[in-house]
């Protein structure tokens, strides 16, 4: 059997990343900082100071916790995945580890960027060409088995549509959102440039999980309320907010990612929409809806995916290990763990694993 297409993994971006900023923003660059073990940090105790702010914050009101800088205690103790194959300075290391778990592919996903940085568009912008410019040298290395999506700066329409070109023409399979930006919902008209380019260049929008609004992310703390409230629904209101003001409507051949928010929300979603619509509900099945929308969804291998499928549509689900991170969500053994699944008919893992990222993603 040969190995599937893992549809999400990340990085865990470094200081040889961060070496590549544009040359007058070097001084501004995000810088490593680290402290004692017995702060009310503990074991994750070392940051990236950036714009006069640590990422990530670990503790109390307004925190989140991430597998970026590698040098914590708790992130150089692991002994899941060597750190050179997590911040891809070890590309052949990390295709051998592929390799052990069966994956052929792998679309890697920012981590830095899953929670807002900045309110600076020049460091908004300086930040996300590094990040971009990094992951498409590392990435031509892998002989196209790693592909990667472009981190929009989405202070400036302008620069992003620049990346996004810039993106296709060395190897980028996607652009990045999160549910919300900033302080602007994903229906919002000052997108529709950027989601213009995405379409002219055959490059997916793909709404992953994060804390893209610092208005949500400051309500909660990440030792109560973990990462439901600031990150992990808010590609369920970008989802509700796209359909509702038809938004793939106004980009025909534009394609819509939700990825590692699970999958299960899709049945309340869907009926959330069409009462919303109700009797201007065009669609003959929510299966007709995600395929004229060009929607898919990334499912977990613990979900009913079945039952979720018959909402999608076989040809519209996807999945992902979260490869390289260490929370709930990461799931190594994906291969082992869906081929187990009893439920699930093989034709459907097959295209989960197989047909359907061809479908979202452009990797031929």
């Amino acid at each position: 059997m040969p190995g599937i297409i893992d549809a999400d993994t990340h990085i865990s971006e470094g200081e040889a990343m961060w070496a590549m900023i544009d040359k007058e923003m070097y001084h501004r660059r995000p810088v490593l900082l680290k402290c004692p073990d017995d702060t009310l940090y503990g074991p994750r105790n070392a940051f990236w100071l950036i714009d006069g702010n640590i990422f990530p914050k670990p503790n109390g009101k307004g925190s989140f916790r991430l597998i970026t800088p590698s040098a914590t205690k708790f992130e150089t103790a692991r002994g899941d995945i060597h750190l050179p194959y997590r911040e891809m300075t070890d590309i052949p290391g990390r295709l051998k580890d592929m390799d052990k778990l069966g994956v052929a592919t792998q679309v890697i996903f920012p981590t830095l960027f899953l929670i807002y940085i900045t309110d600076d568009a020049a460091l908004d912008v300086a930040m996300a060409r590094a990040y971009n410019r990094f992951l498409a040298q590392a990435c031509a290395k892998s002989g196209g088995r790693m592909k990667w999506v472009v981190v929009p700066p989405l202070h400036s329409v302008e620069e992003s549509v620049k990346e996004i070109k810039w993106g296709k023409d060395n190897g980028a399979v996607g652009v990045f959102f999160r549910g919300i930006e900033g302080q602007r919902t994903l229906d919002n008209p000052y997108f529709n440039p950027i989601y213009q380019a995405a379409s002219d260049t055959d490059l997916p929008i793909l709404i992953h999980t994060g804390a893209g609004c610092p208005l949500f992310l400051n309500l909660f703390d990440v030792e109560r309320n973990h990462t439901f409230g600031h990150s992990r629904v808010q590609p369920l209101f970008a989802f509700r907010d796209l359909i509702h003001n038809k938004i793939p409507e106004q980009f025909p051949k534009l394609k819509f990612g939700f990825i590692e928010a699970s999958a299960g929300w899709v049945p309340f979603m869907m009926h959330i929409i069409k009462r919303l619509f109700r009797e201007k509900w065009k669609f003959s099945s929510d299966q007709d809806m995600f395929r004229e929308y060009r929607i898919f969804v990334a499912c977990e291998a613990d979900e009913d995916v079945s039952y979720i499928a018959r909402y999608t549509g076989e040809d519209h689900l996807l999945i992902g290990s979260d490869y390289g991170h260490q929370d709930p969500s990461e799931e190594r053994q994906l291969v082992a763990a869906m081929r187990a699944r009893e439920d699930i008919p093989p034709a459907l893992t097959d295209k989960i694993f197989f047909e359907n990222p061809k479908l979202l993603y452009p990797l031929n």
